[in-house]
């Protein structure tokens, strides 16, 4: 028997026998299927079976009951619990007050699932006992609980607190409040509501339980907040403070770094925080934290960052850097990688490469690369042993061999190779084996063959050897072949057996006949590769046979004619360049006459030698001549000229001249001109022609007896010799019988009329005719620039008119200056000169000539350059300011207008024409003309304008959109007139209008295709197209305005920048912006979303209009990723959606910057490379884009590249670079939230390489010289090199135009352009130019070609574009070098002559065509420099019309056809010295009755320097019967004025003032009437004088004022002995009436008169009267006693006695002769001469007084001479000097004899004796301009000069005149007070002027 429950044998509770079960406190787990089963054992009879199910019930009982009272508030909902259990499951019944709760039928109660009841929406009258009842069939239960429902007042549960957050974080203020109503919570902070139930401002947020939280905090948040709680039952509030503290975070992250090993590693970790926490920084390594003080290499500083020093493999390893406060904690993590350099690569083997012979196998293996990927690998040779150097540059590092090749066959080659990696370049291998390439034949040919003719049947061959690395081997030599150029024969060769020799001289060739020769090198291996062929002549040989069938005829006296044929044309043996007839006479063979004959190719040459001497056997013979030389003679053949009447006979002369007879002799003609049958002799009296006699003589007379003459007759006697063709020439004179004939006298009254441009009458009086006739009329004449010393040239002479009284002088110069002078002529001789002409000037002509040498190139497309050689000075045939030129063009394919250029400078002598057409060909003319008319035309010149641009745009230009990417542009070609080249294609600029900045290109090539295909475009945009056409030259110009096509719309790209805001738990609002890419008009939007775990295609879609750029999607699920998709539309339908993922989370924060960012170098190019990043932290907000920034090394600033990465990129492409430029790039990411932080900076990467941008720019190209030219430009911007740069190319062709650029063909030969390539450094030429300009000379250019030059900048990549081609003429280049050896010499006042020395020959680049000399004065060149241009090559020149006596600076430059040379150094001259001129002024002052003083001023110009002046002074009418004239010469120049006291009252003066050089200039004059003036005062009244004991005293009484008030007085003095009146007192007082002067002032025993002058503002008055004589004698002092004198007298006789004695022996000596005395003589001059030599006052250097004539007058008193203040030199030609009762002789001289005597020591005694007794004391005005006063002498005080004056007489006593002397004082003024002024000296006795 068995038990079993649920198939689970029961054991337990079985008792008898298994037949019962017993189950104890059965449970509800006891409950199931019970089985019982009754088996017999060993039976196989299936057991019985039986089965109950056993059910357990239990009363029910309660496992949740509610409390027995519950308190609620009203409007809550309220739960009443309620649960049971029981078996069976009891059933619950609710009831409210007894009721049931399901007849109550209130719908606010709730009977919930779990039994519980729940009452919503409390009432009071819910109040009351709920019951709940549970049962089932094993009982029933109940429980109940009473509510109670109330109103209550707000109470807090839970106040606000003060809350300290960090910035960023979220802040939750609490604020929970129990009451009934619910009470409604506000938050403010002051007035401001910040969340209520109605009010919710962003990021303030009212939660559930009243608080308010705020997401995410700032600093200005910090403040009080106030929580306010309000219901029906009441109200309250509280606050609390919120403080913000500043976030931790880390700033200054770590970055990856690469350290190179053995280097400091620096991983900075700087972060911010609020000053009022502290933070840690606890550093960790790949998990692991760091202790720094377990390491002396590891440092954490301050600021956190980690320093590791000594660096090693094992700090390999991340870092992360946690910064730990109570602000907030954050961490970064970066990795450091520990570099090294790479080890050298192993097992470095060579091995020549068997299939190439050129290149070695080399192979290694690959080394540790260091920690750094190997870069690249250096490869070095060694070739020959010669040092290291690079070979490959630039080996891939994955490589392990590599072919090396471009290797030289015959040479030893070792490598060596080190790998590079970041660090650098590691250690070199260990060095190959040396390997020897085989040697091979050389590979390329010698290089610059040039052949020349060295004679007619050698050409010399020169070549160079080929380039060094081509050699392949040792040369042994060369092989030259040659042959027949253009003839199929075979070669004849020459083996130069010498590497050495480089030419090598053909001979034996064949004459004037064309060679092509080519030269190979061999070395050991054989026989390289010719070179190109070149070609050449042997030189012209001279022609070996003369002309054929010479025949010669005398056609008249003078002229031979020829005929003759050519010699046969293989015997001319070069270019028959013509004939030369040749004519000799037999008499004197040397003298050959050669004319030049022309080839004509036509028939019969003839030609005639004309000017041969008449009547002459001559010998003539004709040859042919080539370039080299003159080929032989055709026999001589003798003939005669024709006879012709004889010339004149020579020497006609007269002898044995008698009254009735004379003999005439003669000598036979010079030019007989045939066989002299005789002589004609015949005679006449003059002018009568019926007495004519003649007589015919024999051929042998050359003398004749003519008788019969009357005495004193003029006969006119004429002789002819006779030919058979008649008489010669008459040879004529004049002459009387009887009277031999004499030297003729000079013509005189040369009067000039008829002045006419080219001629010129001259009148004039004929001179003494020396009693012959007058057989010649010479005229000579100055021309030009007139001065004295111009010389004369003979401009003319007339023969046979003895008669003349007038001539035509012919061939002047227009515009010229001429002065004539005559002599004339007859048997006996020439006459003197005659006096010159006045001067004249012929009329003005036009020019007679054109302007020479006239060419004209190509400047430019639009302008021809015209050049000429201006016309001379003396063919301007006018005045030179009205000269200039005139150029006439037109252009030779249209009848198009004339073009006129007027060119107004005489000296220009290039102009170029601007404003042409392009690639048009002109014809032109230039002449001269002056203010008359122009001269003639020059001849036809003819060039064309360069090719151009096309100045027109394609015609017709339309497009049309085919697609949304594609627009098709069709054109027609550029006007025929306006494409001024060949059109070599078109190019198409394009660009999205708005949107692009430089418009991209797409070029058509050729002139037939005129349509093209745009693709690619972008879609529905607005694009502006143009069209232009180009040349060789360059673009043209586009068509204007742009054509204007968009292209067709498409479906729209994904809007872009999906941003989310704002994003809560359940709604999240999207932000977008429009497609970069519309493709059409947006016509809406499509949101669409759905949860990240749905299904994909389950999405809830919005769509909103196309204004609309942002949605709010709500009802989100909390904290749950969505996805969300946006979408554009345009008609063409939607296009690509833009996905993003956001999470519903109110948890967000910035994301971490990306890492890890790298740019392999394999992806760098000269213009992009690819960032590559690791995204860091998305700050639980999806990142939406990534923005890339880009900074340009070294100083450039960080710039954004792109802001629309998309956010699931982790690398990005780079564009828009420059080549060969450093970078550094940073990353940032940027989610909802805001932007990263931007990562770390990249290393810097440098771009790639690139062919430069630009070509070289400002190229321009000069011919250097004749062959050469310089090409000078400055290199390309530094922006645009894009690399390294290398060097430049220049390529240059001849330009060959082969028909004219017309309408037809315009066909250029393009020749094979030639290169010459210049490295950067090493073979640079700079030729004198500043760094910016590199100069390089192409040389070994052909001459008279025009070239063409392009310039092109290259690196290692590649060349630049060209730069715009230059044209230049080859042939011709200016004087490289200045003349030399100049010299400059002076003539004379005005001129200079300079002579030089041409450049030296090989620097001329041409024939010299003249000179300019620039010259100006020294030191003012830039106001006085001139030019004077020589227009022929002469090296002498005259400069005229200089300044005299001024330093000149002169320099020269040579010039020819291509310009001028450089000016030589400056050399110097100087003018001579000449006349001054006239002084500046004259003026007059102090003018009293008898004085004055004159004054002036120094010459503007001095002319050289200055001597001193005269002084001419003359009465305009004479004074009594005498009109005299005074001059005064006064030496040196610092004085210019002069005291004259010798006027008399009332009369007019004429002044004449002239300064002197080395001559006079001229005078200036002026007129003075001495005084007194009009309107000055009259005369003082009672003039009295008195002497006491102290002084002289003088009274007056004022007398009439005049016009105007008196304002003074003078005082006038004079000896009573008659001496002139002189100024002794200036400038007393008006008020003054009496004036007192001591008496020693004056001299002793002489007695003087005074007078007084009034003075007012009119001038000096009337004097007075004079007053009575005073007498300056004082008391006698004792030793002037009679008694004294005798005592002294007695002692003293002996000594006396004896100098008495030696003076009589001594004036005998000395005596003077006496002078002649003229009568009534009404002409009297003097001449006085002041040196100026420094004196004072009266201290007289030197005194000359020559008193040359007399002047009669009846009185005898004696009037003694006065010194004048310098020295005076006097020319009184009419005065007698008697004086003192005494005669002077002619030449009177005051001798000077120095007086040593001090100012202490002398006394008026000492003067006594020293001077002249009788002498007038001169006082001098107090005027200090003028004058010293003369005061006695300090003691003590030397004085310099002082003299002692001699007087010597004759014993003739007749009576004397006086002589009056005009003198000048320097002294200083009087001072009457008696106070000695410094330097003055003691008035002189008896100085005095006289006449």
């Amino acid at each position: 028997m068995t038990w079993k429950r649920n198939g689970i044998k029961i054991s337990s509770g079985v008792n008898s026998f298994g037949r019962r079960l017993t189950i104890t406190n059965p449970t509800t787990a006891d409950i199931g299927m019970y089985f019982c089963e009754a088996e017999l054992k060993d039976s196989t009879v299936e057991p019985a079976r039986a089965k109950a199910f056993l059910s357990i019930m239990e009363p029910p009982y309660f496992t949740a009951e509610p409390e027995s009272r519950i308190l609620a508030e009203v409007e809550k909902t309220v739960d009443l619990l309620c649960q049971a259990m029981g078996v069976p499951i009891p059933t619950l019944a609710w009831y409210k007050d007894s009721v049931p709760i399901n007849e109550l039928q209130n719908p606010r109660y709730k009977v919930l699932t779990d039994g519980g009841l729940q009452i919503q929406g409390l009432h009071p009258d819910d109040s009351g006992i709920f019951q709940c009842f549970a049962s089932n069939k094993a009982g029933e239960i109940q429980t109940h609980t009473y509510l109670d429902v109330t109103n209550i007042t707000p109470t807090f549960t839970r106040p606000p607190m003060d809350t300290t957050v960090t910035e960023g974080m979220t802040a939750v203020l609490s604020c929970e409040v129990t009451g009934a109503p619910k009470p409604a919570i506000t938050w403010k902070r002051g007035n401001q509501i910040l969340a209520s139930g109605s009010v919710q401002i962003p990021r303030f947020i009212l939660l559930e339980s009243g608080g308010l939280q705020i997401i995410p905090v700032f600093l200005q948040d910090a403040g009080n907040y106030t929580c306010y709680a309000v219901n029906s039952e009441g109200a309250l509030n509280a606050f609390a403070i919120l403080t913000v503290w500043n976030r931790t975070f880390i700033v200054h992250p770590p970055e990856d770094s690469t350290v190179i090993k053995g280097t400091t590693a620096t991983l900075q970790c700087e972060a911010t925080h609020d000053p009022r926490i502290s933070i840690r920084y606890v550093w960790k390594k790949d998990g692991i934290v760091i202790n720094p003080s377990s390491s002396s290499r590891v440092t954490v500083e301050k600021g956190g960052t980690l320093l590791i020093s000594q660096t090693w493999s094992g700090d390999i390893g991340d870092y992360t850097c946690e910064v730990i406060s109570f602000g907030g904690n954050d961490s970064r993590k970066a990795r450091l990688e520990v570099i090294e350099l790479p080890h050298s690569p192993q097992n470095l083997l060579a091995i020549l490469n068997s299939s190439y012979s050129h290149s070695v196998m080399l192979s290694w293996v690959r080394p540790f690369d260091g920690n750094s990927p190997v870069l690249y690998y250096i490869v070095e040779l060694s070739e020959n042993n010669s040092p290291w150097k690079v070979h490959l540059s630039n080996v891939n590092p994955k490589m392990t061999s590599i072919t090396v090749s471009g290797l030289t066959p015959a040479r030893t080659y070792q490598f060596r190779m080190c790998a590079v990696n970041q660090v650098g370049k590691g250690q070199y291998s260990t060095e190959t084996s040396r390997l020897m390439l085989p040697e091979e034949p050389p590979s390329a040919p010698p290089k610059n063959i040039v052949a020349s003719g060295r004679t007619n049947q050698s050409i010399m061959v020169q070549w160079q050897p080929p380039p060094e690395s081509e050699h392949n081997g040792v040369l042994h030599g060369y092989i030259l072949r040659y042959r027949l150029a253009g003839l199929p024969g075979e070669y004849h060769y020459k083996n130069i057996t010498s590497a050495e020799i480089n030419y090598c001289l053909v001979k034996d060739l064949i004459i004037w006949t064309q060679y092509e020769i080519q030269v190979a090198s061999y070395n050991g291996a054989g026989l390289g590769a010719f070179s190109r062929a070149v070609t050449e002549y042997t030189l012209q040989g001279v022609p070996t046979a003369p002309p054929q069938n010479v025949q010669a005829e005398a056609v008249n006296s003078t002229t031979i004619q020829f005929l003759w044929n050519p010699p046969p044309q293989q015997f001319i043996n070069g270019i028959n360049q013509g004939y030369k007839l040749l004519a000799w006479p037999v008499a004197a063979p040397e003298s050959v006459t050669v004319v030049t004959i022309a080839p004509d190719f036509h028939g019969v040459h003839s030609g005639c030698i004309t000017n041969l001497k008449k009547f002459t056997a001559y010998y003539t013979s004709v040859l042919c001549f080539t370039t080299p030389g003159d080929g032989p003679q055709s026999p001589p053949e003798l003939l005669c000229t024709h006879e012709d009447k004889p010339g004149a006979v020579g020497h006609l002369s007269f002898t044995e001249i008698l009254d009735t007879s004379l003999k005439v002799s003669w000598q036979e003609p010079v030019e007989k001109n045939g066989i002299i049958t005789g002589y004609q002799i015949s005679w006449e009296v003059y002018s009568r022609n019926e007495s004519r006699l003649a007589r015919t003589l024999a051929n042998t007379t050359l003398e004749y007896k003519i008788t019969g003459l009357s005495s004193l007759t003029t006969y006119t006697i004429e002789v002819a010799a006779m030919t058979a063709k008649g008489t010669g020439l008459v040879t004529s004179s004049t002459i009387s019988s009887g009277v031999p004939p004499e030297l003729p006298g000079a013509p005189s009254n040369l009067v000039i009329s008829n002045i006419s441009p080219r001629s010129a009458t001259l009148q004039f009086r004929p001179g003494y005719d020396g009693k012959t006739s007058i057989s010649k009329w010479i005229v000579e004449g100055q021309v030009g620039v007139l001065g004295e010393e111009e010389e004369w040239v003979s401009l003319y002479e007339v023969e046979n008119e003895p008669d003349a009284q007038m001539l035509e002088i012919p061939n002047l110069i227009p515009y010229t200056h001429y002065r004539f002078r005559m002599r004339q002529v007859n048997i006996v001789g020439q006459s003197p000169l005659s006096q010159p002409s006045r001067v004249i000037q012929t009329l003005q002509a036009p020019p007679d000539v054109a302007p020479g040498s006239v060419t004209v190139r190509t400047a430019s497309e639009t302008s021809l350059w015209i050049r000429w050689m201006p016309l001379p000075d003396a063919q301007y045939n006018g005045n030179p300011e009205s000269v200039g030129y005139r150029i006439k063009l037109w252009r030779v394919d249209l009848q198009s207008p004339v073009l006129m250029k007027i060119i107004s400078d005489r000296l220009e002598r290039e102009y170029t024409v601007e404003d042409l057409e392009e690639w048009v060909e002109y014809e032109l003319q230039i002449q001269a003309f002056n203010a008359i008319g122009a001269g003639p035309w020059s001849e036809v010149v003819r060039s064309c304008t360069r090719e151009s641009v096309p100045s027109a745009p394609p015609e017709n230009v339309s497009a049309e959109a085919v697609s949304s990417t594609q627009i098709l542009l069709t054109w027609t070609s550029v006007p025929e007139p306006e494409q001024n080249g060949l059109i070599l294609g078109y190019k198409i600029l394009f660009k999205a209008k708005d949107l692009d900045s430089e418009p991209k290109t797409q070029i058509v090539r050729g002139n037939h295709t005129q349509s093209v295909l745009l693709a690619s475009l972008r879609k529905y945009v607005l694009y502006e197209i143009q069209v232009l056409a180009f040349t060789r030259i360059g673009d043209g110009v586009p068509n204007f305005p742009p054509v204007i096509e968009r292209t067709k719309d498409d479906a729209p790209g994904p809007p872009v920048r999906l941003v989310f805001p704002e994003v809560r738990l359940t709604s999240v609002r999207i932000v977008w912006q429009p497609p970069e890419e519309p493709n059409g008009i947006i016509l809406g939007y499509q949101i669409a979303y759905r949860l990240a775990t749905s299904s994909p295609n389950k999405f809830t879609t919005v769509e909103v209009g196309s204004t609309v750029r942002q949605f709010t999607a709500t009802d989100l699920s909390p904290e749950s990723a969505y996805i969300f998709r946006t979408s554009a539309k345009t008609r063409q339908g939607w296009g690509e959606p833009l996905e993003a993922t956001v999470i519903t989370t109110e948890k967000r924060e910035r994301p971490a910057p990306p890492r890890e960012l790298r740019i392999p170098q394999s992806e760098v190019s000269s213009q992009s490379l690819q960032l590559q990043w690791v995204p860091g932290s998305d700050g639980s907000s999806p990142v939406r884009y990534f923005t890339v920034e880009v900074r340009e090394l070294p100083n450039g600033e960080w710039k954004t590249y792109s802001s629309s990465i998309s956010h699931e990129a982790t690398s990005c492409v780079i564009e828009r670079l420059n080549p060969f430029t450093s970078y550094k790039l940073r990353l940032k990411a940027t989610n909802d939230i805001g932007d990263s932080d931007f990562s770390a900076e990249t290393e810097a990467v440098t771009t790639l390489q690139d062919v430069p941008g630009e070509p070289p720019r400002s190229v321009s190209v000069t011919p250097h010289t004749t062959s050469s030219v310089l090409v000078q430009w400055q290199p390309p911007k530094v922006e645009s090199l894009n690399g390294l740069l290398l060097g430049y190319r220049i390529y240059y062709r001849e330009l060959e135009y082969e028909t004219g650029p017309g309408t037809e063909s315009k066909t250029i030969k393009i020749p094979s352009a030639l290169r010459a390539e210049l490295t950067p450094q090493s073979s640079f030429q700079t030729v004198n130019s500043p760094s910016a300009l590199t100069t390089y000379e192409l040389t070994q250019l052909k001459k008279y070609k025009r070239y063409e030059v392009v310039i092109t900048a290259y690196n290692i990549i590649g060349e630049s574009p060209t730069s715009a081609p230059v044209e230049v003429f080859v042939g011709e280049a200016a004087p490289a070098m200045a003349p030399q050896t100049i010299q400059v010499n002076a003539l004379t006042a005005s001129q200079l002559e300079i002579t030089w020395d041409p450049p030296p020959v090989d620097s001329q680049n041409g024939n010299i065509q003249g000179y300019k000399i620039y010259y100006w004065e020294m030191d003012i060149q830039n106001d006085t420099e001139k030019v004077k241009v020589l227009f022929l090559p002469e090296t002498t020149v005259r400069l005229k019309n200089l300044t005299s006596h001024t330093k000149y600076m002169v320099c020269i430059s040579a010039f020819n056809a291509a310009g001028d040379g450089p000016r030589s150094s400056p050399r110097q001259g100087r003018t001579h010295q000449a006349a001054p001129s006239a002084p500046s002024f004259l003026a007059f002052s102090e003018i009293t009755c008898t004085t004055l003083n004159v004054s002036w001023g120094e010459p503007t110009a001095a002319n050289g320097i200055l001597q001193g002046y005269r002084v001419v002074y003359e009465p305009l009418a004479p004074v009594q019967g005498v009109s005299k004239v005074v001059t005064v010469d006064i030496k040196g120049n610092w004085q210019r004025w002069l005291k004259v006291r010798d006027l008399t009252k009332g009369v007019t003066y004429l002044f004449r003032v002239q300064a002197r050089t080395i001559a006079y200039g001229p005078e200036l004059q002026a007129n003075i009437t001495a005084g007194p003036a009009e309107g000055s005062p009259g005369s003082p009244q009672e003039i009295l004088a008195t002497k006491s004991a102290s002084g002289l005293t003088l009274q007056w009484t004022e007398g009439d004022s005049g016009d105007k008030p008196t304002t003074g007085y003078i005082i006038e003095a004079r000896p009573s002995d008659e001496g002139l009146w002189d100024t002794f007192v200036k400038d007393i007082p008006r008020s003054a009436t009496s004036y007192t002067v001591g008496l020693d002032k004056l001299k002793q025993g002489v007695s003087y008169e005074f007078r007084v002058v009034a003075v007012n503002e009119f001038g000096y008055g009337e004097p007075s009267i004079p007053s009575a004589a005073v007498s300056a004698q004082l008391e006698t002092p004792f030793y002037e006693e009679w008694w004294f004198l005798l005592v002294m007298a007695l002692s003293s006789l002996i000594l006396i006695l004896l100098v008495v004695f030696a003076l009589v022996l001594h004036g005998q000596s000395r005596k003077y002769k006496n002078c002649s005395t003229g009568k009534n003589i009404s002409n009297v001059e003097e001449s006085v001469t002041l040196d100026n030599g420094g004196f004072t006052s009266l201290e007289l250097n030197s005194r000359h007084l020559n008193v040359k004539s007399t002047f009669s007058k009846k009185n005898g008193t004696r009037s003694p001479p006065r010194p004048s203040p310098g020295g005076l030199h006097y020319s009184d030609e009419d005065i007698c000097n008697k004086y003192n009762g005494a005669v002077l002789t002619e030449s009177v001289a005051l001798n000077e004899k120095p007086l040593e005597v001090s100012e202490s020591e002398a006394t008026d005694s000492d003067y006594e004796d020293e001077l002249p007794k009788h002498s007038f004391v001169n006082h001098y005005m107090s005027d200090p301009t003028y004058y010293n006063s003369w005061k006695r002498q300090q003691k003590g005080v030397k004085h310099p000069t002082p003299y002692r004056y001699e007087e010597c007489a004759a014993s003739e006593t007749e009576p004397y005149f006086q002589t009056v002397i005009t003198t000048q004082s320097t002294g200083g003024v009087y001072t009457p007070t008696g106070q000695p002024a410094p330097g003055s000296r003691t008035p002189v006795t008896g100085f005095s002027s006289f006449v």
